[in-house]
């Protein structure tokens, strides 16, 4: 099983500058071979840079430049893209569920599968940080996260208002 190490580019580039003084003239081969190794360059640049993951996380929809395989159960399929939001969340609940609107506008039932949902709350006093979801030993610790047409939405089992900062990315791809 081989294993791709993703997309890199080349370090250094290979020019025959001694032959590209300035003496040459514009249409010489030498010139126009330069041009077609400049561009070649360029373009292998410019696609690797585009299907590199962006590392924005914006309270709006972007796409991350991550790809999913193609969809063999439909014929025309291409490989999909991953969006992404991050939604502002505020403080964690009292032993309860708080809902905050994610805006993603969701148009058609089954257009739309979720590929991650995470995030994290700060406990700026205490100074604490926690993942979420959350798992403990101790059920009532346990922190739900979940994400439906509208919502994120936040369950605690026992009272985690210390936490008032807290920021969720939900990632999804239209199928």
């Amino acid at each position: 099983m081989s294993l791709n190490s993703g997309i890199f580019l080349p370090i250094t580039q290979i020019f025959e500058i001694e032959n590209l003084d300035q003496n040459i003239k514009i249409n010489s081969p030498e010139y126009k071979d330069f041009l077609v190794r400049l561009r070649q360059i360029l373009n292998l640049m410019t696609i690797t840079l585009n299907k590199k993951e962006t590392g924005l996380y914006e309270e709006f929809e972007i796409l991350t430049g991550q790809l999913y395989f193609r969809d063999l159960s439909v014929s025309d399929s291409e490989k999909r893209t991953v969006s992404r939001t991050v939604v502002n969340f505020g403080a964690l609940p009292n032993t309860g569920t708080k809902t905050v609107a994610h805006g993603i506008t969701f148009p058609t039932p089954n257009t739309y599968s979720s590929v991650n949902i995470y995030g994290s709350a700060t406990d700026p006093t205490g100074v604490n940080f926690i993942s979420l979801p959350y798992a403990s030993p101790i059920l009532a610790n346990n922190i739900e996260l979940s994400v439906d047409n509208t919502n994120i939405s936040i369950t605690t089992g026992s009272d985690r208002t210390a936490f008032t900062k807290c920021y969720v990315v939900f990632e999804f791809i239209k199928l």
